[in-house]
């Protein structure tokens, strides 16, 4: 395949891909189930290939791949003894309640969400690491608890529910194991409907996707297979393929050694200028430069659902991490719905509130159903 030319994007199921021209923007009926007759892809989602080499260079020239790896992976915060209180305080606290005056914890203003969404459809997004699974050292091991898959699984059967995630969409759905959600891998580059069958068989198959980026496949799977070679010798990192984009971990590697893995990033990207560097929580990930992400993500799920540019649609996306303030944004504009943050640190965001940890995500989602099922009494 050439992907030196401008190829429009692909929508595909699991039998032929499906080109979306100029003179085709209506999506597929047969792939979004929830689409009432004549949905079609805003000309604002459509995605174009720049024609002028993209600037994976420039980007890491403009802010520095070292700060911008350090600025992604804040040092734990220091915990000091209150002995007049006798419980365990952090120097931070301060500042973090200084904080929480911007961004409320979406708990105690729980009253003050709901009251807006009366009379709403509420629509609910959701990131996966660090937002239903805590952040661990390795991430083959970020497993949900029960009782967090238990929570999603009781909130979908009231609000449609995704999990967008820059994880491979097989792994989270893996991790999660709940057909009645939408699945959203790659930071929203690979989308599968909610599963209606029962018949494992037909679970099986892959089936209701959106892959914007389908032409991308095997340039990154040539990247990963580099990234792994070339990092393979510094202790601690790990490459993860996510299918649509190629993620290269140093939460396990030593501080003194991120400009080596940037460094090898950065050599061998210099000879794909058609994909980009972001940064994320001690992570480099490796995407396609397409007009595409979490919000846009976010967007083609409400328009599937019929649920885009509706009065009485509130949208509630949950994430942690700088990938999801490109939803928060979505959200925020036009006051369209709200973005929750989840940290126990203070940082700069598009969300209206804020959740500590995964604990308290769960504790929010428990607190929706209990607050819907009230209102059908």
């Amino acid at each position: 395949m050439d992907l030196k030319s401008n190829h429009t994007p692909v929508l595909t199921d699991s039998a032929a891909p499906i080109n979306i021209t100029k003179s085709r923007l209506g999506v597929h009926s047969s792939l979004l189930p929830y689409s009432p007759t004549g949905t079609t892809i805003p000309h604002g989602m459509l995605l174009t290939i720049p024609r002028k080499k993209a600037g994976f260079l420039e980007d890491v020239r403009s802010s520095g791949w070292l700060d911008a790896m350090k600025s992604s992976s804040p040092p734990p915060r220091k915990i000091t003894k209150d002995v007049s209180h006798g419980f365990a305080s952090s120097e931070a606290d301060s500042s973090y309640f200084s904080w929480l005056l911007k961004y409320p914890s979406a708990l105690t203003s729980f009253e003050q969400i709901t009251n807006y969404a009366k009379g709403k459809r509420i629509a609910l997004f959701l990131d996966y690491d660090g937002t239903l699974s805590p952040i661990v050292d390795n991430p083959d091991c970020a497993f949900m608890s029960d009782n967090m898959r238990a929570a999603v699984k009781r909130v979908a059967e009231y609000f449609p529910t995704a999990i967008i995630s820059g994880r491979n969409r097989d792994m989270v759905y893996e991790f999660v194991g709940l057909t009645e959600l939408y699945y959203a891998g790659s930071h929203g580059m690979d989308i599968m409907c909610p599963v209606k069958s029962t018949n494992k068989q037909k679970q099986d198959k892959e089936v209701n996707l959106f892959q914007p980026a389908a032409e991308f496949l095997p340039m990154i799977d040539e990247v990963f297979r580099s990234l792994v070679e070339t990092t393979k010798d510094i202790k601690g990192a790990k490459v993860e393929n996510n299918k649509f984009c190629a993620s290269v971990h140093y939460r396990n590697v030593d501080e003194k050694n991120w400009d080596l893995v940037g460094q090898c990033v950065h050599d061998v990207l210099k000879g794909y200028p058609r994909l980009r560097l972001t940064h994320g929580r001690k992570v480099l990930e490796v995407r396609p430069v397409i007009n595409w992400d979490k919000g846009k993500a976010v967007t083609f799920i409400l328009e599937s659902l019929g649920l885009a540019n509706c009065d009485d649609v509130l949208p509630i996306y949950i994430g942690d991490d700088r990938t999801d303030e490109d939803a928060f944004k979505v959200l925020r504009e036009g006051n369209k719905g709200y973005g929750i943050l989840v940290s126990s640190a203070p940082k700069q965001s598009n969300a209206n509130y804020s959740l500590r940890d995964p604990s308290e995500v769960m504790e929010f989602l428990k607190s929706l159903v209990l607050w819907r099922s009230n209102l059908a009494l």
